[in-house]
């Protein structure tokens, strides 16, 4: 299990970084549950927030001998895996810059994302769409590790469910004092998810492709207090590495 012992800041005022909060997970995953609704009710059928899916795709593709569809999923596959080489890439760079956080651009950078998509013509191949997804989740899940000690993945929710399972028992075993909050971490993490594709669902079926722009929401909150605390309290702290990391 991880050490949950809080790092003392450069300032001094906080244990842990603005881009480690709970809030800030809370807002990733309810765009994550956009995201997600959004590809599958209109998009295609798919859920890009992760590659589990894709995988078994291919699989059964090889083993039709449908070869052209089987390297069709290579796509997505590959743009999911060039967003965790990008994210790593960039955090290195973004930091030496001093200006802010990686995790802050990278949140500019969804919203910029999920903006373009929503101005995408109905007409328009859902594979851009679904690409642009599958890279921009795989960045989020890459960057965003841990929230306040307890690792957490903010694209999709399957850690999220073991997690609550595992609580429940270290709960009713005595186990694990502070399993009722983890596992109250991750079902609120859950229930964002569930929130944004509620959201999202709805409005699709309203407002077609621009409901991916309900996505801009949870991002721009994020993305006010991820600013607020690289340009002030956390100035002194740029260059402290996350957690996880």
């Amino acid at each position: 299990m991880e050490n949950e012992t809080a790092r003392p800041s450069k300032t001094g005022l906080t244990p842990y970084l603005e881009c480690e909060k709970w809030q800030i997970y809370a807002l990733l995953m309810t765009a994550g549950g956009c995201f997600g609704a959004f590809t599958y009710s209109i998009r295609g059928g798919v859920f890009c927030n992760a590659q589990t899916g894709n995988f078994v795709l291919l699989a059964m593709s090889l083993g039709n001998g449908d070869w052209s569809q089987a390297l069709y999923y290579l796509i997505p596959i590959s743009a999911y895996c060039l967003g965790a080489f990008v994210s790593e890439a960039a955090e290195e760079k973004t930091g030496k810059l001093h200006l802010i956080r990686w995790e802050t651009l990278l949140v500019l950078l969804e919203m910029l994302a999920a903006l373009f998509l929503g101005f995408l013509p109905e007409t328009a191949p859902v594979q851009i769409t679904q690409v642009l997804v599958n890279f921009i989740c795989s960045m989020q899940y890459n960057t965003f590790r841990q929230a306040q000690g307890i690792p957490m993945a903010t694209t999709f929710c399957t850690n999220h469910i073991r997690q609550v399972g595992v609580g429940l028992y270290r709960i009713l075993a005595g186990q694990d004092r502070a399993a009722a909050r983890k596992a109250l971490a991750h079902l609120g993490m859950l229930a964002a998810f569930v929130a944004g594709g509620v959201l999202t669902a709805f409005a699709c079926g309203r407002f077609l492709g621009k409901a991916v722009w309900l996505a801009e929401i949870p991002l721009g909150l994020a993305l006010a207090d991820l600013l607020r605390a690289d340009l002030g309290k956390e100035r002194a702290d740029l260059e402290q590495v996350p957690r996880g990391h």
